[in-house]
């Protein structure tokens, strides 16, 4: 114990180091001045002056004058001659400035010289000087540069089976076996290439990048967002940074600040290296199961800048399904003191299991960088708009020749056998069945030929109310039309015996901008206060973790139509009008007083509620990025805060609607890396309603009632626990990544990690509401305070499970509620 407080108060500065560092962009500085004689006040020609601890330096000339300008700057600046005692002054770095050197005569009496023996790690000189000097080498202090981008990406399957090539189940893939390459530890098939051309321009005020695809061909997937991803910027790592973010992990620098903390040094050779003399540094991880890697370096004499890295994932990382990871970097100097990227390579080994011969996945990519513009800003128009990646129009339609013309380096004959063989596949009917079965598994639904099936999780299901409940469901698929889409359901419970069902549909106005309008109809059963993120309530999944019966549910006719309009990337606005029949059904019954003659106020139970209301919602995710289907697609996050507006308003006696209101919510959530302390998510959310409402329509905060694990829920409320008209929220997670876990012997080989969460929400009735509250038993306000849960649990259990503790520490009288609970999620996370 004493050693681990010991190790804690050591890496304490290091950590809030890696923390809290923000990179700053390095500035030229000038010193200039002139070099006299401290006595006589005579000029002196031919005077050394430099940078201290750095090999920048000048001679001053005939008349004593003398400039020093560069990004390599020290803290000072050092003046010898022979015969006169060298002098050292304070510089300004990142400044202009004059300074005059007056030297003193020396006298001529030799002195003692004392040697001592070296007792510091020669690579820490080297390794210090290569931090100090990361501002000035990071291409992020260019005032703008611009250059063309090659991206060569290639997913290969590995370990392939020899009795597949024999076998009878892949005979009509034979042809496919003659690409094998055997040559590798695992023989591997490659099965996907996809090539981009791109111009990269950036400045530095307004801090601004843009990339324009001006070529991709892709072999087997036609979708624009992949060709995006593949491009230069999604997936540049700049090694200059203290934290890399990889498979959404914070992996420590080799170069970081504090890099010492984590990494041993040795420094085993120099030599010429083109045109520079470069220092060979090794580096190893100091600790197993750390986000580290091991590798090599090449450093240039005089800049210090990083010349060649090669690096790999530590041993034992804890990252899950990748079982190698290599990357190789090539810089180049462009320019006097300016280094930029060259070469960029990267493999990644990918399997679910880690067994040896179980298949799994190789990612290649290879990165060249060529014809660099170094503070030539580029014409405006280069920066106009608001998207990061742009698609020059018909990039897509380049000849071979054009690639044959363009590619900075040819294929290999096997990389170019790569297009004629997904060619050919394509048109084999049992690869058709193949990823059909597979896109069904990830997205619920079989394809076949204009139709597709499902989804099938919701097939059975069952609540109390409509007992065993069987659901169909289908809708369009890309082959009947890319632009417009149809979809619809029917479903039938046993117990009710009354049949449900949706049916409506959705079309792009325009895809570029993004222009979407859809209307749906639906007449089915809702559970009221439920998580955005839980299950459907027809998910057979729903059902089997349910902790408590579903008898406060909700029939629900609804008619609603949505315009949705991305203005650009990560900027979206969604406007909806919708028409709200509520019926209760179970445990609910909506009452409503009624003042009767003699003055006694009587409850009346009231068959439904009609509402109809105008809605737009605003959401803003600065350089947010997705990977996109036809008509939906999955957001990737950015690392900047989203912001998400929420307005509303009730018209009153427009189709029979009973009550006017304005409802305003407000959300901002944000993924924070925290290096080595893991990641920090919190969301925070305020709302409010005005008007006089029954409380279906008032805000139900979100309860959970099954053993599941809800990110967006309180796990310990349940349904209905809760109403408010005004509340505010907020809910915070930090993702350890094992930092704890790692360093523990027994529990190092689990590859566990450790969460912590917190939530809260405080609220209020208007004391108009306050009746409402008397309609259902165990419904409740916040008017006695906030509500608190927290939570501690263990993630990365096999890879895909997480469970959690949940302690409720406030409301702890109300009846049939949880203290304390488990709760289990399953989750897929590197």
């Amino acid at each position: 114990m004493k050693g681990a407080r010991l190790l804690f108060w050591r890496l304490l500065p290091t950590v809030l180091g890696l923390v809290g560092a923000v990179p700053l962009d390095a500035q030229t500085t000038v010193v200039e001045g002139k070099v006299t004689d401290a006595r006589t006040g005579e000029t002196l020609p031919f005077v050394n002056i430099a940078f201290v601890n750095s090999r920048v330096g000048t001679i001053s000339d005939i008349d004593g004058n003398y400039r020093l300008e560069s990004y390599y700057a020290t803290d000072s600046v050092r003046a010898s001659f022979v015969g006169y005692e060298p002098t050292t002054v304070w510089v300004k770095k990142d400044r202009d400035q004059h300074i005059d050197l007056m030297l003193q005569p020396r006298s001529t009496q030799l002195q003692e010289v004392v040697i001592k023996p070296q007792e510091r790690n020669p690579a820490f000189e080297i390794l210090d000087r290569l931090v100090a000097n990361k501002p000035a080498n990071n291409r992020e202090k260019l005032t703008s540069y611009s250059y063309d981008a090659y991206n060569k990406v290639e997913f290969d399957l590995n370990n392939v089976p020899e009795k597949w090539t024999t076998g009878k189940l892949f005979r009509p893939f034979a042809f496919v076996f003659d690409y094998i390459d055997s040559t590798d530890e695992k023989p591997y098939l490659p099965i996907f290439i996809t090539e981009t051309l791109s111009d990269v321009y950036y400045r530095q005020e307004p801090k601004t990048t843009r990339e324009y695809i001006r070529a991709t061909k892709v072999s087997g997937i036609e979708n624009e967002s992949i060709s995006q991803l593949m491009g230069d910027m999604y997936q540049n790592v700049n090694i200059y940074d203290n934290i890399l973010v990889i498979f959404n992990k914070n992996f420590i620098s080799p170069i970081a600040d504090g890099g010492r903390s984590y990494y041993d040094y040795y420094l085993t050779d120099s030599s010429w290296v083109d045109r520079h003399w470069c220092y060979r540094m090794e580096f190893k991880p100091k600790r197993k199961q750390e986000l580290t890697f091991d590798g090599y370096m090449l450093i240039a004499d005089t800049s210090y800048a990083v010349k060649y890295i090669t690096a790999q994932i530590a041993l034992g990382a804890n990252v899950n399904y990748v079982h190698g990871f290599r990357v190789e970097q090539e810089y180049d100097q462009v320019e006097d003191e300016v280094w930029m990227l060259k070469r960029d390579a990267l493999v990644v080994d990918l399997s679910l299991l880690k067994r040896k011969k179980f298949q799994g996945f190789y990612g290649r990519r290879t990165a060249t960088y060529a014809d660099f513009a170094i503070n030539q800003e580029a014409r405006e128009e280069k920066f106009a708009g608001n998207e990061r990646v742009i698609m020059v129009p018909d990039s897509g339609s380049t000849t071979d020749a054009y690639w044959q013309a363009h590619r900075p380096e040819a294929l290999s004959k096997q990389e170019a056998d790569i297009y004629k063989m997904v060619d050919s596949v394509k048109t084999v009917p049992r690869f058709r069945t193949f990823v059909d079965v597979v896109n069904m598994l990830i997205t619920g639904y079989y394809t076949k030929g204009n139709v597709e099936f499902g989804p099938y999780y919701t097939f059975y299901s069952s609540n109390t109310v409509e007992g065993p409940r069987f659901k169909f469901g289908l809708r369009t698929s890309n082959k009947f039309s890319r632009r417009v889409e149809f979809e619809g359901y029917t479903a039938y419970g046993l117990l009710d015996r009354e049949f449900k069902g949706m049916v409506g549909g959705q079309g792009f106005i325009t895809k570029d901008p993004r222009q979407i309008l859809g209307v749906y109809l639906k007449h089915d059963i809702e559970q009221l206060g439920q998580s955005q993120s839980a299950f459907r309530s027809d998910n057979i999944l729903s059902s089997t973790f349910r902790s408590n019966p579903a008898n406060k549910l909700t029939l629900v006719n609804e008619v609603r139509a949505s315009y949705e309009r991305e203005w650009f990337s990560g900027f979206n606005n969604l406007l909806m009008a919708r028409y709200r029949e509520l019926y209760p059904r179970g445990d609910l019954e909506y009452l409503h007083p009624v003042f009767e003659g003699n003055g006694i106020n009587v409850l009346r139970s009231i068959p439904r509620i009609t509402s109809f209301e105008l809605s737009l919602n605003t959401r803003f995710a600065y350089q947010e990025k997705y990977v996109a289907g036809e008509f939906r697609r999955v957001s990737l996050g950015t690392r900047f805060p989203a912001f998400e507006v929420h307005v509303a308003y009730g018209f009153p006696g427009l189709f029979g609607s009973q009550y006017e209101y304005t409802k305003l919510i407000g959300r901002i959530e944000q993924k924070v890396p925290l290096g080595i302390l893991g990641t920090f998510d919190y969301t925070v959310e305020a709302g409010r309603i005005w008007g006089t409402l029954p409380y279906p329509l008032l805000i139900l905060h979100t309860g959970n009632e099954t053993f599941y694990n809800y990110d967006d829920a309180f796990n310990t409320m349940n349904f209905f626990e809760f109403i408010s008209d005004r509340y505010a929220q907020v809910m915070a997670e930090q993702h350890f990544e094992g930092l704890l876990l790692n360093h523990i012997p027994l529990m190092r080989r689990l590859r566990w990690r450790e969460v912590v969460t917190a939530k809260a929400v405080v609220g209020d009735l208007d004391p108009k509401h306050g009746s409402e509250l008397l309609f259902l038993p165990g419904m409740y306000s916040l008017r006695n305070g906030p509500y608190v849960e927290v939570a501690a649990g263990i993630e990365n259990i096999l890879n895909v499970i997480r469970i959690d503790g949940v302690w409720r520490l406030t409301y702890l009288d109300h009846p049939d509620i949880t203290p304390f609970a488990i709760r289990l999620k399953f989750q897929f996370d590197f």
